[in-house]
């Protein structure tokens, strides 16, 4: 009787931790869903000293304006 009321908690628990793996991956499919990777930010330029073209006459320290998100 013991055995049996043991392997009944077992496929129990294995019941519930499937469910709340499934609910897990539909949470994060959902978030992923919700974001844009290809969407480019259009107020990021590039680094200091990594631009193809020489500015001359402006100052080394010019940042780009806008907020990173």
């Amino acid at each position: 009787m013991e055995t049996l009321i043991a392997l009944a908690a077992v496929a129990l628990l294995i019941t519930l931790g499937m469910r709340l793996i499934h609910r897990l991956n539909t949470q994060h499919d959902a978030r992923i869903a919700a974001h844009h990777f290809s969407d480019p930010y259009p107020a990021i330029a590039r680094p200091p000293g990594h631009s193809p073209h020489t500015r001359t006459g402006q100052a080394s320290s010019h940042r780009s304006t806008g907020t990173w998100p």
